[in-house]
């Protein structure tokens, strides 16, 4: 049954929540230890919202329409003891005021484009530049820093989240309607599926940016954890990180993920010129998988927690950031200082400058026709 989310948190925040009296008001507090009045606070203007997703093995996972962002993800380790698994902070203002892209939803284009310039039918539009020369993440004002509008909210375990994206915003052409729909699954997988269409021709390419700390202690380095990667090629970068139009084998480089290996094992070899120019890993994979969303993309273990983290998407990329800029100047979640690689991320998406490389998947989006994307976070536990 569909039902709107303000019938639903009226009876969901009897349910599932531990209350706390805090002066004349009780404080409901999720199973990740979130204050759920914390995030319905107004934001730029807007109601804020919270979803908290549940499965029947106990897992939860909490949302804010701020960016249509994940904030904390609960699953159980090697023991059954349950760990918050993604990187964030404890309110929305903290996500309002403090410069990031904890969780988000990216658009109007995940990662970056060249120079921030793009031509859609002969027609040049010069994009914000706000990484290195280029425009990354869709720019300052990105849909990871816009509130969005909540659609539905069923049963508990899904919530689908809007924009409308007018033209012109960030000087990207036609208006654009997006919605991203998230699902809990009773197999402990968060199922995204991304959707938009557009009055004019343009290019999107939408990602979930969650900095996933699989041993549930961001206090503890990230690059500890075992990766696997279905993917014998990637797209090398130069020192703007901006891919250089080329496709190169994984084979015999520090790249090679396809027997699964430790992080740690080759991230500082700074003589294999990707590495410096990253500053570690923050690169594209292209994945074998070709579309295929049922075959593992993508395989990130904790040894410390035993929990396993599998990808699976249709898109062609995969893009893996070990935290190379986080630098303890951020204090995250109870009070926790998120330092130097503390986080791995696993985005999903078209590559990188896509829209002046014609050669590579496209991101164009014409009208009447309809933009999808499909990405499954599935938790398990390695004992």
């Amino acid at each position: 049954m569909k039902r709107s989310f303000l019938f639903v948190i009226s009876a969901l925040v009897l349910i599932g929540f531990t209350s706390c009296k805090g002066g004349s008001e009780k404080e409901l507090v999720t199973l990740s230890g979130l204050s759920v009045n914390k995030f319905t606070q107004d934001v730029k203007g807007k109601e804020g919202k919270f979803f908290v997703l549940k499965n029947s093995n106990g897992m939860e996972v909490c949302i804010s329409n701020l960016g249509a962002r994940i904030v904390s993800v609960m699953v159980p380790d090697k023991t059954g003891a349950m760990k918050d698994v993604v990187l964030g902070f404890d309110s929305v203002k903290d996500y309002e005021t403090i410069p990031n892209n904890f969780g988000a939803t990216i658009g109007r284009y995940a990662n970056r484009i060249g120079n921030g310039i793009i031509t859609v039918d002969s027609v040049t539009y010069q994009l914000p530049k706000n990484n290195y020369g280029h425009c990354l993440h869709g720019g300052p004002t990105g849909w990871s820093e816009q509130v969005f509008d909540s659609v539905q909210y069923i049963d508990n375990k899904s919530v689908v989240l809007s924009i409308v994206s007018p033209d012109g915003d960030a000087n990207f052409p036609g208006t654009v309607s997006a919605q991203v729909a998230f699902t809990l699954t009773d197999d402990n997988a968060i199922d995204i599926r991304y959707s938009a269409t557009t009055d004019k021709k343009t290019v999107i390419n939408m990602t979930n940016h969650s900095y996933f700390n699989l041993s549930g202690d961001p206090s503890l380095t990230a690059v500890d954890n075992i990766l696997y990667l279905n993917a014998n090629e990637y797209t090398p970068v130069d020192s703007s990180f901006m891919t250089t139009g080329e496709i190169l084998p994984v084979a015999g480089t520090p790249m090679d993920f396809t027997t699964p290996k430790v992080i740690s094992h080759d991230i500082d070899k700074t003589d294999f010129i990707q590495l410096k120019y990253g500053r570690g890993y923050d690169h594209n994979w292209v994945l074998n998988t070709k579309g295929n969303d049922k075959e593992v993309a993508a395989r990130l273990t904790s040894p410390v927690s035993g929990i396993t983290l599998e990808v699976y998407t249709d898109e062609p990329g995969l893009q893996v950031y070990t935290g190379n800029f986080l630098d303890g100047t951020v204090t995250g979640k109870k009070g926790i200082v998120y330092n130097l690689r503390s986080a791995v991320c696993l985005e999903t998406q078209k590559f990188p400058d896509t829209p002046n490389k014609p050669q590579w998947p496209s991101a164009v989006l014409e009208p009447g026709k309809e933009y999808t994307s499909h990405t499954i976070y599935k938790f398990s536990v390695e004992k």
